[in-house]
């Protein structure tokens, strides 16, 4: 934090520094502006002077009136009054303009700095706001990391004493068991780390095939019966009808699916049942997956697809990108998704594909 500082106080100082020589550089512009509109105008009232002169000679010449008798003289003094009474009133106007021109360009600069630094202000809140954001999800990634690694030794310890003095088979297999699943955790949290880089980077890849909606779907339903039977849920999925065919990700969409069946089963209570549903929706392929949790809030059905958003911060199982990665592939395959529930009621999460 002290380094942020430091480079905000280096930086406004570079600021004012830039800012004085760009006053400096316009007022410089300014007054050579002005004075070579003052030479600009006096050579020209030099030359109409000369070419007056010289008309009044010739007009003199051809009439034969003496150049210094009275009648011409005042005629002259009475002309030679008005050029310079009208000459000084133009030199009022155009100072007042310059005056008013001056004024309204330092008006103009002042609101543009003004505006600047609102901007400045604002990105510097975005900036300390993105760095708080990294900073805590640099603390949950390493605690988390340090909490299953930690978990995995413990059992693997315990494990190598057990196997030494017992020859309990099923305590063997529990430990292992226990550590396959703290490395599938590590797994799917790298795996999130690696997606949600590539979409900060644009370089999220999909890889369509045409394939057939309702078999990945099947194919999600028997990944996650087990974990389903283990919390006493039942997975309900409707896949009678024809094939949905369509163009997509085949990994990626299972992914998503995953994880949608993932977030059921975990708050969903014991007994509940989970539905899921396929259909043909006019130009697109639409699949629900409903649970009987305890529902979402209306005012956060939107931000559960949010970068770190979770729904029970004090009970927290995850880093909170899953929603928010599945948003990222199924808008890279032109899709959507979204969410309907109400509290006490359950939740369904919809995603839509182009159907072929």
């Amino acid at each position: 934090m002290a380094e942020g500082n430091q480079g905000r106080v280096r930086t406004d100082q570079s600021l004012r520094a830039e800012r004085g020589k760009t006053d400096a550089e316009l007022d410089k512009r300014r007054d050579a502006a002005d004075r070579t509109a003052d030479a600009v105008v006096s050579r020209a009232r030099h030359a109409a002077d000369g070419i007056l002169k010289t008309a009044r000679d010739t007009a003199d010449d051809e009439r034969g009136d003496e150049p210094h008798g009275p009648g011409v003289l005042q005629k002259r003094t009475q002309a030679d009054a008005a050029v310079e009474s009208a000459r000084t009133g133009a030199d009022e106007m155009v100072r007042r303009e310059r005056e008013e021109r001056r004024g309204a360009l330092d008006s103009l600069l002042l609101l543009e700095r003004e505006e600047t630094d609102q901007h400045l202000l604002t990105e510097r809140g975005f900036s300390d706001e993105a760095v708080n954001t990294r900073d805590i999800f640099l603390a949950m990634v390493s605690h988390d990391l340090r909490t299953m690694l930690g978990g995995i030794a413990l059992t693997a310890q315990l494990l190598a004493r057990e196997s030494a003095v017992a020859s309990d088979v099923k305590a063997v297999v529990l430990r292992a068991e226990s550590i396959q699943r703290l490395t599938a955790r590590m797994n799917r949290l790298i795996g999130d780390l690696v997606d949600v880089a590539s979409i900060e980077a644009g370089k999220l890849v999909v890889a369509p095939t045409e394939g057939d909606l309702r078999e990945v779907i099947g194919e999600a339903v028997q990944m996650f019966e087990g974990s389903a039977e283990k919390h006493q849920i039942r997975l309900a999925p409707q896949l009678d009808g024809p094939p949905l065919r369509g163009r997509f990700d085949h990994e990626r969409l299972l992914q998503v699916l995953g994880n949608l069946l993932g977030n059921a089963i975990k708050f969903s209570p014991p007994g509940a049942r989970i539905d899921i549903r396929a259909e043909r929706a006019g130009a697109e392929m639409r699949v629900a997956v409903a649970d009987q949790g305890p529902g979402i809030r209306p005012a956060d059905l939107e931000a559960i697809f949010g970068r770190f958003w979770q729904v029970e911060r004090r009970a927290r199982t995850g880093l909170g990108l899953g929603l928010y990665i599945c948003r990222c592939i199924l808008q890279a395959h032109g899709g959507r998704i979204w969410a309907e529930s109400a509290p006490g009621r359950g939740s369904t999460l919809f995603f839509a594909l182009p159907a072929a």
